[in-house]
């Protein structure tokens, strides 16, 4: 009997291959535009927590603020290496404690400059950061200490000024210092805020400090996090340990600031999700128009096929089978539409992906989720026009021209 009606459905649907088709295309639509628009904003979410993540993983960033109410705001004294070594020493779970200095300047290799960020560090920071070398040395001990001109690079400052040639070995001029390249950092592209990683010169601390910045002041503090431990303790204790070294009274505000990696994490994930979900909801109303399409169409197909249906229940056909012979070429046709709607999603998803450079994430359950659904749509915008035509009094459709 299925056989019968599902074979009676295809029938129909055959005999107006194009009507069919422009009937099913608000539904190839619409289940196109939901799996394209989920399956991008998922790739977006992905690739903001890849970027967040490497930039070092359990991280808390320490930066010096301002202090004062309003209006008699101040600028607050800097951070020193001697709190970045307190850290570490004092307040237990904590993997590694980074400090750096940065300024922005321009980098002149032969004929070439470009304007980049050179960075004072030391060892640490490649522990904290998670950041290998794709070539070349980190630096050595008496470097550190002597405050030597050794320098890493990052990709990008490579190709801007050393093209293809090997960067190794190079001297490479800023402002006044002279610095030999020992080293090239792994490529790890822009971060969720869309500042270029490679882009970027790392030297020992003590040189920055004494031949670039002429202090010796700490810009960033940047601290690790052992596995397993929750940051928000850690950073509470970062907190009370920076308020008794920088002598600040009870009700005071914090002169410094402490940002948890995690919930910028969670904070910019947040907003792609909700984002996500919004337009998948604006791309699910193009399937309710499908499906309007489609019962617009079955009430004309029922008006046409009038005489066909007051045969068979004249002939001794229930109109159970009526009903079910409409209702299954409406479920039918909405299922094509979804399956060649999910085909063409997929492969749409994949080139937009590609195109914006953003992760291509397949998720099976907002694929079956959008063919149930352009099933449901044929369930019931069918269900009206199929009852219409198993309720039509059989003299009365014989009579029909």
């Amino acid at each position: 009997m299925w056989w019968n009606v599902f074979m009676l459905a295809l029938r129909s649907i055959r005999r107006n291959v194009l009507r069919s088709f422009l009937t099913v295309l608000g539904i190839i639509i619409g289940v196109m535009a939901v799996i394209t628009m989920v399956s991008l904003g998922q790739g977006a979410t992905l690739q903001v927590t890849q970027q967040i993540a490497s930039l070092g993983s359990n991280m808390l960033m320490i930066r010096s603020g301002q202090r004062g109410g309003p209006g008699q705001t101040a600028v607050a004294p800097p951070l020193t290496l001697a709190i970045a070594e307190a850290i570490g020493r004092d307040i237990p779970a904590i993997a590694a404690v980074a400090p750096s200095s940065s300024a922005a300047i321009k980098a002149v290799f032969a004929n070439a400059n470009w304007s980049t960020v050179v960075s004072g560090v030391d060892q640490r920071y490649f522990v904290v950061r998670n950041w290998p070398l794709s070539a070349g040395r980190v630096f050595n001990e008496g470097e550190l200490r002597a405050g030597k001109a050794v320098c890493l690079i990052g990709n990008t400052l490579r190709d801007k000024l050393f093209g293809a040639q090997d960067p190794l070995g190079s001297k490479l001029r800023l402002k006044k210092l002279s610095c030999e390249v020992i080293g090239l950092l792994q490529a790890k592209g822009q971060t969720a805020f869309g500042s270029d990683q490679d882009d970027l010169v790392l030297m020992p601390l003590r040189t920055f400090q004494r031949r670039i910045a002429g202090n010796r002041d700490i810009g960033l503090i940047q601290v690790s996090v052992q596995d397993g431990v929750a940051t928000d303790k850690v950073e509470q204790d970062i907190k009370r340990l920076l308020r008794e070294r920088r002598h600040i009274l009870p009700g005071e505000e914090d002169d410094f600031r402490v940002m948890d990696m995690k919930e910028i994490t969670s904070m910019l994930t947040g907003t792609t999700q909700v984002l996500t979900g919004l337009l998948g909801a604006v791309a699910a109303v193009s399937l309710l128009v499908g499906g309007i399409g489609i019962m617009n169409i079955m009430l004309v197909s029922v008006t046409e096929r009038t005489r066909e249906i007051g045969i068979r229940l004249a002939i001794g056909a229930f109109e159970r089978d009526v009903l079910m012979q409409f209702l299954v070429e409406a479920v039918v046709l909405s299922s094509l539409g979804g399956v060649l709607g999910i085909a063409l999603a997929l492969a749409a998803s994949a080139g937009l992906a590609s195109l914006l450079r953003v992760p291509f994430v397949f998720n099976i359950g907002i694929v079956i989720l959008a063919f149930l659904f352009s099933a449901a749509v044929g369930v019931i915008f069918g269900y009206f026009p199929a009852r219409k035509a198993a309720r039509l009094d059989p003299i009365e459709a014989l009579r029909h021209e």
